[in-house]
Order: C-alpha cells, then sequence, then structure tokens
C-alpha cells in the first residue's frame, strides 16, 4: 500500500471537519480535486491531505501506482509518492490550452489541446508525441473547443464540444463515427447554452454527459436519448450550478462537480431515485476522482 493511500485511510478516522456533509447514512468520501482555489486530495473529514502546490488545474487522478497525474492549461505533470516528477508536457504554443490528461492502459497519457489545430494527443512516458488525432470543436474558441475527453475500451475517443452542442465519437484517423447532440428541444435547444463537458461512457454503454450552463446531467442511451436526468428542479436549493465534473459510482449513484457555486454545496452525491445522499462544500470543484468511502478504497478506482 503506497504512501498516499496509507495517509488517507489513517485521516479517515479522524473526526469530522468543516466542510464535509453527510446524511443520516453516514457516507463519507474522501476525493482528488482539480479546482481554482486547490489541487489535490480532500479527507474523508474534509481535511487537506495532499497538495498539488498548484491550483487552477482542469483534470487528474490518483494512478494505479499512487502517483497523481494533473493537466493544467499549460502543462500536464506526474507527481509520484514523494512529490518528485515523474512525466510532463508542456504546450507547445502560449496560446494552446491543455484540457484533459488520463493514463491509459499502455502507459501512455492522452491529452487534449485546444488551439488554431486542437486535436488529442498520446505521449509517451519521455514526453514524445506518438499520436495525434484531429479534432473537430466547429469553433475558434480556444476556451470553449473541448473538456473532458476520454478513451473508450474500442480505441476510439469520446469528446465534448461545448458550443458544438455536441459529444463526438472519433476513430484513431479522426473520424467522427457517433454523434450526440445536446441541444434538446425540450430544454429550450441552444438558448439553454446546455454544452457538453464530461463526456462518460457506462459499463451499460449509455453515457453520461453534464451539461454546464444549461445546468442538467443527462445518461444517453445508444440513441442519443435521454433516459435519466437530473436538473435544479429535483432538489432544494438548486445545487446545479456550472456542473462540469461527473462520476457513476459501483453502487449506482452518481457524484457531480458544481463548478460554478458561489457558495454551498460544490460536490454532491446523488442515488438512482435523485436523492442527494453527500455533498461537499468546500472548494470549488471543476474536475473530481472520488476515492474512498467510509475508510475503503472504492472498488474500481486505481485506489485498490
Amino acid at each position: 500500500m503506497n504512501k498516499i493511500v496509507r495517509h488517507i485511510i489513517a485521516l479517515c478516522l479522524l473526526c469530522p471537519l468543516l466542510g464535509v456533509s453527510q446524511n443520516t447514512s453516514e457516507i463519507k468520501h474522501s476525493f482528488f480535486i482539480a479546482g481554482p482555489q486547490f489541487t489535490g486530495i480532500i479527507g474523508e473529514s474534509g481535511e487537506e491531505i495532499w497538495d498539488s502546490g498548484k491550483p487552477g488545474a482542469r483534470d487528474g487522478y490518483v494512478l494505479d501506482n499512487g502517483n497523481v497525474l494533473i493537466c493544467w492549461a499549460d502543462e500536464v505533470q506526474e507527481f509520484d509518492t514523494n512529490k518528485n516528477i515523474a512525466f510532463q508536457y508542456t504546450r507547445t504554443e502560449n496560446s494552446m490550452e491543455l484540457g484533459t490528461a488520463v493514463r491509459l492502459p499502455n502507459g501512455n497519457t492522452m491529452i487534449t489541446e485546444s488551439g488554431t489545430k486542437p486535436r488529442i494527443i498520446e505521449v509517451e512516458k519521455e514526453g514524445t508525441v506518438i499520436k495525434s488525432i484531429p479534432l473537430e470543436p466547429e469553433t475558434d474558441n480556444v476556451h470553449m473547443q473541448t473538456r473532458m475527453a476520454r478513451k473508450l475500451e474500442n480505441g476510439n475517443y469520446l469528446v465534448p464540444h461545448l458550443l458544438a452542442f455536441a459529444v463526438k465519437e472519433y476513430t484513431q484517423e479522426g473520424e467522427i463515427v457517433n454523434t450526440f447532440s445536446t441541444d434538446f428541444e425540450d430544454f429550450g435547444g441552444r438558448d439553454a447554452k446546455t454544452w457538453p463537458f464530461t463526456a462518460i461512457r457506462l459499463s451499460n454503454e449509455n453515457t453520461l454527459v453534464t451539461l454546464t450552463n444549461g445546468n442538467r446531467v443527462v445518461e444517453l442511451n445508444a440513441e442519443g436519448n435521454i433516459v435519466w436526468m437530473i436538473e435544479n428542479s429535483d432538489f432544494e436549493g438548486d445545487p446545479l450550478a456550472d456542473p462540469c465534473g461527473a462520476q457513476r459510482l459501483q453502487n449506482g449513484n452518481t457524484v457531480v462537480a458544481s463548478y460554478g457555486a458561489k457558495e454551498g454545496i460544490r460536490l454532491f452525491e446523488v442515488d438512482r431515485d435523485k436523492k442527494m445522499v453527500w455533498s461537499y462544500s468546500g472548494y470549488n470543484v471543476h474536475h473530481f476522482q472520488i476515492l474512498t468511502t467510509n475508510g475503503k478504497p472504492l472498488k474500481g478506482t486505481p485506489l485498490k
């Protein structure tokens, strides 16, 4: 068991501090945050366990080996358990924005680069780009071209394009083979600003998508139809404020980052019946990764 995991488990046993609330079921999570004020790991009692020292990250994960991979707009870094840099990639132009960093099963790192020639790249450990896949975001607005892209088991890439109101599936050659539109008429079309931010292919082959300024999270079937959804009318206090990151847990619950929240709930978990069962109200959260639940590493996450 690596140092970070041991530290998380130990601190999970501490008394609750400010920033975390539970209902009567006493659900407690520790989690990684990529956020504007803090980028690091928060314990089950709301305490800071690990700090990257650089806020403002966009994406990131605790890896199988306990290292932490983090994506900022200008660079991607991997820290080992002694906080030494084990991997680094820096954007090649100042006008570019990096938005995604995912460690692939073969050890390479998948990164999105927005810019004049937006693309997905795969980078080997030494920092050399070995694969480049062009993207079609349908806008020259670098900041709004794409966000949380992921590689699928079939080798394709699932990419949300905000201003295109579309989640597109690309082959490794850059061919678009499927598109889910998110400008749903029932929500008011494009005026509702249902920009897709995070798109995750679930084990049931549905796709979970957060719709940022539209303040909704939808689960789409293979035809792109909504089969499950949460919106602010489902809750008290309008907790959905620019939802960005999301994660479907092994128990079927969904955790959502409410990035635009000015105060109150910043991260929360809901069950299939849309009941909120856990929330966090500390730092703003752009992206996150749930790591433990009630002192146990979460099944299906890198901490195992």
